[in-house]
């Protein structure tokens, strides 16, 4: 039975893997975002009192 034969799948494996490892990184660590994220300031803004006449 072939397939109980681990000597060619193995290194097919190991091959893709080699591959895979090679190909997709730099191209996932290429993407970058439309819109790049802004530092908000620590102040917290000064929020005014609401004057509503309470009838």
């Amino acid at each position: 039975m072939p397939q109980l034969n681990p000597a060619p799948w193995f290194a097919i494996l190991t091959f893709s893997w080699l591959v895979l490892l090679t190909i997709i990184p730099p191209k996932v660590m290429a993407h970058t975002f439309p819109n790049e994220p802004t530092s908000q300031s620590t102040e917290k803004p000064k929020t005014e009192s609401w004057n509503w006449p309470w009838h």
